[in-house]
């Protein structure tokens, strides 16, 4: 067979590929004949209501001096993690606000990090298409500097996310500009499976977050520049699950819903949507009006502890919305609130009992850290401080 015919079928079979896809598409929309809001509102659910005081800024933390990119909370809440472009892991007491380690790193252009379960260790990764493990229990030089404990070396494209598996502290996944993820074995250092990669078997650009199911550790949700979210078990990596259609956009961020059997997305079309695993349905879309009438996209997402509110961080000034999951609609922005920050919001991180929310925002000019005291009585209420941060890190609310 010629060059010019396998170019010929290749054609013919990439349209015919692209025509089915289309009538998924179609059908899809048939189905979808309600949405969680609907159905709600037929149910006569009311908004959550928020008072002047439900939120207060009562701590600052201060200590980066570049662009913060990504944090994370420890599984007992009270230390965050902070990587920023200032080439620095800080890890933060999240109640007295003193800082605990000032981590130089090998590569400053730092795009994610994470805590292992037992907060003991630090994961990091970035351009350097590297994913750096860092022992807190180390001894530091006398520059303060904590020796890499183990890399990880074996993308081909820079790591723009990492997590540890639930309950593990020897395994965590990767996600890459090489379009793959990857499952390691920490201690050797060596990959136990890739997600993806090959035609038609997962994503087809970049992936750029993932996030793991709480109450089922083989389940993942990879976000890719393909405009799709992947369910993959990491039992069977050959090909996803199942993909997730929809977004028009870069999906710039996934997070499992509390119960594990739904999920967020955040994406460059300016809207957030709400999935089932078990239908492979979208239930919800969260699209807010912004001024000019252009789509802003989404940076970040977290659910509180209920899933009645997502917490969704937007690329314009300091917008951060507070949605009503079960409504659909806005009951506040975070943006909005006294000491609050003025510039784009890169990442938000709920804590592992829902008492605290953390966010951050990029901007030379904002290069502090804020606590804040949440208080919310229509879901769960606490007593709880929370901390909110702001070149790196915001905590916030527990719901």
């Amino acid at each position: 067979m010629s060059v010019s015919e396998l170019k010929e079928r290749h054609t013919v079979a990439t349209e015919t590929v692209n025509n089915l896809r289309e009538r998924l598409r179609q059908r899809r929309i048939q189905l979808l004949d309600t949405d969680v809001a609907k159905y709600s509102a037929a149910q006569g659910r009311s908004p959550v209501k928020f008072g002047a005081t439900d939120l207060v800024c009562c701590r600052t933390l201060l200590g980066h001096t570049g662009k913060v990119y990504s944090l994370d909370w420890t599984p007992e809440r009270n230390r965050i993690v902070s990587a920023s472009q200032d080439g620095r892991l800080i890890v933060w007491n999240a109640l007295t606000s003193q800082k605990t380690h000032a981590i130089k790193l090998p590569c400053a252009w730092v795009m994610t990090c994470a805590f292992s379960p037992n907060g003991q260790t630090v994961a990091c990764g970035g351009l350097d298409s590297v994913c750096s493990i860092f022992n807190l229990s180390s001894t530091a030089d006398k520059d303060g500097t904590v020796p890499v404990s183990r890399m990880l070396s074996g993308h081909r494209g820079y790591v723009s996310c990492c997590q540890y598996v639930p309950n593990e502290d020897t395994h965590l996944i990767t996600s890459s500009g090489d379009q793959t993820c990857v499952l390691w074995d920490v201690t050797t250092g060596l990959k136990t499976s890739v997600f993806g990669g090959e035609f038609q078997s997962g994503h087809t650009a970049d992936v750029l977050s993932v996030s793991i199911s709480g109450s089922n550790p083989n389940w993942f949700i990879s976000g890719s520049c393909d405009t799709t979210a992947c369910l993959w078990d990491t039992r069977a990596a050959s090909r996803a699950v199942r993909t997730f259609h929809g977004h028009q956009g870069d999906v710039n961020t996934v997070k499992f819903f509390t119960d594990g059997y739904r999920f967020g997305t955040g994406s460059d079309d300016g809207t957030c949507r709400l999935y089932d695993l078990r239908t492979g349905h979208q239930l919800q879309v969260y699209q807010a009006a912004h001024g000019g009438g252009e789509n802003v996209p989404v940076t970040s997402i977290a659910f509180s502890a209920s899933g009645r509110l997502l917490f969704a961080g937007y690329a314009n000034n300091s917008t951060c919305y507070v949605w009503d999951t079960l409504l659909g609609e806005v009951v506040l922005d975070l943006g909005e609130l006294q000491d609050s920050h003025k510039n784009r919001i890169s990442c938000l991180g709920m804590s592992a009992d829902g008492s605290a929310l953390v966010y951050r925002k990029l901007g030379f000019k904002s290069k502090d850290m804020g606590v804040w005291r949440a208080q919310e009585s229509d879901l769960k209420k606490t007593k709880q401080t929370a901390l909110r941060v702001l070149v790196s890190v915001l905590l916030g609310f527990g719901l």
